[in-house]
């Protein structure tokens, strides 16, 4: 059985409880991040902490603890559930004002902060980077704020659904005839040696796994254009991948029922995932 945290106490996931008048459960008022694990170590905790800020301070809500206190509570969840490979998600909500109501609390309400692990043995060697993932595309009906990271993640789920309906592994949403991105991640192509992916904006989330991706990229002289690019455009590529913290970079080599250069996972994203899991391993913490 799982030991999970919620605001404060270490408890097994059984015992673990959230007021129903929690407004991350009436009004999916709160943020959330999730950090992957490998070999017991936290990778970009440092970018998602960042991120969490800007997501708190977006929506004028209270940071619940330290960063320090956060370190200790990912590093305490890992050594108590023995993770060696998986994920700590992090939620933080506007907290329990004792009612439902539209307007926010008064501002000493105390957030509610809950962080639970998921393990994932030998997540860094998914069968998925092989062969590659399908995609479908969909419009996007998100909210306009895609750069917070909030957890009203019901249109993301129905994109999902439709993909696997269409027995496919995502959906790459399209708004005014360009992709913004995945239901869960960062959508990329390559052509020739760039790599194309959508500037940042309010119309994407701001992936961690995305800058450290770009990062190394242009450190190993690939070149990168940040703009948004059509479905017609993504399916005439070389390549197509993702990036997100839980599937690092991963190949894409069907959209809408067209394959995407050869039909295989390519050797651009193939190096960047080797990059990406190296150089993340050394600076684990």
């Amino acid at each position: 059985m799982r030991t999970v945290y919620v605001n404060g106490a270490y408890l097994p996931e059984t015992e673990a409880t959230v007021s129903i008048f929690d407004r991350g459960f009436l009004m999916a008022d709160g943020v959330y991040e999730v950090t992957s694990v490998l070999g017991g170590k936290l990778i970009d905790f440092g970018g998602h902490i960042v991120r969490l800020h800007r997501s708190l301070t977006e929506l004028d809500m209270a940071t619940p603890c330290t960063d320090a206190e956060l370190l200790e509570i990912h590093r305490e969840l890992v050594t108590r559930n023995e993770i060696v490979d998986g994920m700590i998600y992090l939620q933080v909500t506007r907290g329990n004002p004792g009612d439902r109501d539209f307007a926010f609390p008064s501002a000493d309400t105390k957030p509610t902060l809950v962080l639970f692990t998921q393990s994932k043995p030998g997540m860094a060697a998914s069968p998925m980077a092989k062969i590659g993932m399908k995609v479908i595309s969909i419009e996007d009906q998100r909210w306009a704020r895609r750069d917070i990271k909030t957890v009203q993640l019901l249109f993301p789920s129905m994109g999902k659904m439709m993909a696997k309906k269409a027995g496919c592994d995502d959906a790459w949403m399209v708004e005014d005839g360009k992709v913004t991105e995945g239901t869960s991640n960062n959508a990329y192509i390559v052509k020739g040696n760039r790599i194309i992916t959508r500037e940042l904006s309010n119309d994407i989330l701001h992936g961690i796994t995305r800058a450290a991706v770009l990062r190394f990229a242009r450190e190993a002289q690939m070149e990168v254009e940040e703009r948004a690019f059509s479905i017609a455009e993504a399916q005439e590529a070389d390549e197509a991948f993702i990036t997100s913290a839980p599937t690092f970079v991963m190949p894409v080599v069907e959209i809408d029922g067209t394959a995407i250069g050869t039909g295989k996972p390519g050797t651009v994203a193939a190096r960047l995932r080797e990059i990406y899991l190296e150089e993340s391993l050394k600076a684990a913490i």
